[in-house]
């Protein structure tokens, strides 16, 4: 990805997050997934190994798209505070993001 992408994509998570279509934090992605309201998951390319199995495996099992394209230093950016992972809940933010990936 480049770098002016992933700069769009990290305004994007901004946006998203300021119009409360995002959730963060393992917890309530994971219910995010299993409730089918996730629309893409966004998780840290440096995640840890058993973060990242469970939320592949989740994520595949609920047939929701996951991309590891950002670090967590910047999803933190993004959010503006500490997170590894991040669900967006809005179709339309979604397709948006998937674009730029």
């Amino acid at each position: 990805m480049t770098p002016m992408n992933t700069q769009k994509l990290m305004n994007l998570i901004g946006l998203a997050q300021a119009a409360s279509q995002l959730t963060a934090g393992e917890p309530q992605v994971l219910a995010a997934i299993r409730a089918k309201e996730a629309k893409l998951v966004i998780l840290a390319a440096d995640a840890g190994a058993a973060t990242t199995k469970r939320i592949t495996d989740k994520s595949a099992f609920y047939q929701i798209p996951l991309t590891q394209a950002l670090t967590s230093m910047q999803i933190a950016q993004a959010l503006g505070k500490p997170r590894k992972i991040l669900a967006v809940t809005q179709a339309g933010f979604a397709r948006s993001m998937e674009a730029l990936m």
